[in-house]
């Protein structure tokens, strides 16, 4: 058996964000949102060694819970977001996804100077797509990532307002960032 260590990562060590964007007659009128999952787990598990080929062979897998949305930021619109605004697209955004889980699974990991791409499988309410998060390291233990989701590809019907001349994009952009020195070991 291959000796590994296991980090467990959830809010306490990182953050999760949706960020969205608007398209139709209307979208000057609506706002691009960044949007926070604010329950979340991972685990990485990197087998010990430290080098690329052992980074190459890490394991990460992310169950978000989907029921813990909330709207951090609105930018752009005919006005500002008020905290009852935040309110209503977080339960829109629960109506249209429900209040379960959407889970990543890695395939594959590939180290690159102080990033790389790690690729997986996005798992959606009994839907899989795969996607590649292009990943950086800004530090020791410190990674960022980012994502984009097209929401039709997942069997999600994008936002759609006012007779549907407000939308939101299919795409959607995914941002993490986690600290490894803050998670948890198994």
């Amino acid at each position: 058996m291959t000796d590994t260590t296991t980090y467990l990562l959830g809010p306490d060590c990182g953050r999760l964000l949706i960020k969205t964007g608007r398209a139709g007659l209307a979208a000057k009128a609506g706002h691009d949102l960044t949007i926070e999952v604010t329950r979340w787990s991972a685990r990485v598990i990197i087998p010990n060694g430290g080098a690329d080929s052992a980074l190459s062979a890490a394991e990460i897998s992310a169950e978000l819970d989907l029921g813990s949305l909330a709207v951090r930021e609105g930018t752009g619109g005919a006005k500002p977001l008020t905290d009852k605004d935040r309110g209503d697209i977080a339960n829109t955004a629960r109506k249209i996804l429900g209040t379960g889980t959407a889970g990543f699974a890695s395939t594959q990991v590939v180290p690159a100077g102080s990033g790389g791409t790690i690729d997986g499988t996005l798992t959606f309410d009994g839907r899989s797509q795969p996607v590649r998060l292009q990943v950086a390291s800004p530090g020791t233990g410190r990674y960022r990532g980012t994502a984009t989701v097209r929401q039709t590809d997942l069997g999600i019907t994008p936002y759609s307002g006012f007779l549907g001349a407000l939308k939101l994009r299919d795409e959607v952009g995914v941002e993490f960032e986690a600290d490894l020195g803050r998670a948890g070991r198994q």
